[in-house]
């Protein structure tokens, strides 16, 4: 079955893409924890970090964020989160980042 990010990028959910490369996909969070609060997803549906293959999409999530931090005018810094499986918070069983700025992020996290 596949995943709520795959139906996305299948264009069977509504979501607002802020990138798309070969690899990776973009999208605003729906609920954003910060001014600026976009989802990097890889195509490829990788379970999350603890499944990383040798190669694949994942390898183009940190170049898709430095990309979209520059396009959302984030020159003061961002955070870029992620989660792996239940404790670590991972809500969706999909390979995500969270791009995080646009305020002051304060450490520890949480």
């Amino acid at each position: 079955m596949p995943s709520i990010f795959t139906k996305i990028l299948r264009r069977e959910i509504p979501a607002e893409f802020v990138y798309e490369d070969e690899h990776v996909f973009a999208i605003r969070d729906i609920l954003p924890q910060a001014p600026v609060h976009v989802i990097i997803i890889t195509k490829q549906e990788i379970t999350g970090l603890a499944g990383l293959p040798a190669e694949g999409d994942h390898l183009a999530i940190l170049n898709a964020a430095k990309i979209i931090g520059e396009q959302e005018g984030l020159t003061a810094g961002y955070r870029l989160v992620i989660n792996q499986g239940e404790d670590g918070g991972q809500s969706v069983n999909h390979l995500h980042a969270h791009l995080f700025g646009g305020r002051k992020m304060s450490w520890p996290p949480g």
